[in-house]
């Protein structure tokens, strides 16, 4: 069910913008996401804690299983293997293919990705194969010493994995639902974009909000040289909109606002900017 979630989340954000949507369906990738979070909570982490104490708490009375038993044990976690294993190979190709073309480390991009998809299908995957691992370990416990508790232990082992994954997608995809701001690169490009243009004087301050995966609003307020008339502003705009869009194409929509600027409020965004290159190099 979680994969179906992400497979709907990719047809419905892809939607054109319409007039009771004019910035587009982007953020329905981050609502799906949350949903596939609370799904991997409540299915995953909570049944594996209520199998896991169950076998606690029935350690010792449980009728011992047969040989047969364990043999189809073992079957099923191999099968599962299998299946966790492959899935999460095709996810780390795609991830790593997305890290390069980003030019970032592969934890970098997944920890910083705006795609709540990437998170979760490498996140889910990765607990999936740790989980079927920790299983067989505990199976392997409970028929060489007898006691079913080894298998409680491994249970509680995933639901804590599962528990922690989910709570970190699901606190990442809230941040972008309720309108969290751009990658500090995707900011720093915006802004020396703005600045690189010698009729632009000053910034008094620059928004901006991912509106998707591929989608950021950008918004600043900028002071234009006096001398400019009405017609060249308006040039200036679209060709600092064109430019953003040449450099980072998810800068979707650009909204420049002529406002007046102190040179203090202008120092500090030079020296923001400057902080956020660092950030982005490190």
């Amino acid at each position: 069910m979680n994969e179906v979630f992400l497979l709907v989340s990719l047809r419905r954000s892809e939607r054109p913008a319409d007039h009771a949507h004019p910035f587009g369906y982007g953020k329905e990738r981050f609502f799906y996401a949350l949903i596939a979070a609370m799904g991997i909570f409540l299915s995953g982490a909570a049944f594996s804690a209520y199998q896991g104490v169950s076998a606690l708490l029935s350690s010792g009375t449980a009728k011992q299983p047969s040989l047969r038993e364990f043999v189809i044990i073992y079957v099923v976690l191999g099968v599962s293997l299998a299946l966790e294993g492959s899935s999460l190979r095709k996810a780390v190709t795609q991830v790593r293919h997305e890290a390069r073309h980003a030019n970032r480390g592969v934890l970098t991009f997944v920890v910083r990705s705006p795609d709540p998809t990437v998170k979760t299908v490498a996140g889910e995957d990765s607990v999936a194969v740790i989980g079927v691992l920790a299983a067989a370990a505990g199976t392997v416990l409970h028929q060489i010493t007898g006691v079913e508790a080894w298998e409680g232990v491994a249970s509680l082992v995933i639901a804590v994995l599962l528990g922690y994954v989910a709570v970190i997608l699901g606190r990442d995809t809230k941040e972008l639902l309720i309108g969290e701001s751009a990658d500090p690169v995707v900011r720093a490009t915006a802004f020396a974009t703005i600045t690189s243009h010698p009729e632009i004087t000053g910034v008094k301050e620059i928004l901006t909000m991912q509106l998707g995966p591929a989608s950021v609003l950008v918004a600043a307020r900028v002071q234009f040289e006096d001398d400019l008339n009405a017609k060249r502003v308006q040039l200036v705009c679209t060709d600092i909109e064109a430019e953003m869009r040449e450099r980072m194409p998810e800068l979707t929509q650009v909204f420049l606002d002529p406002s007046e600027v102190s040179t203090a409020i202008c120092s500090a965004h030079v020296n923001a900017s400057a902080r956020y290159s660092t950030t982005s190099t490190s």
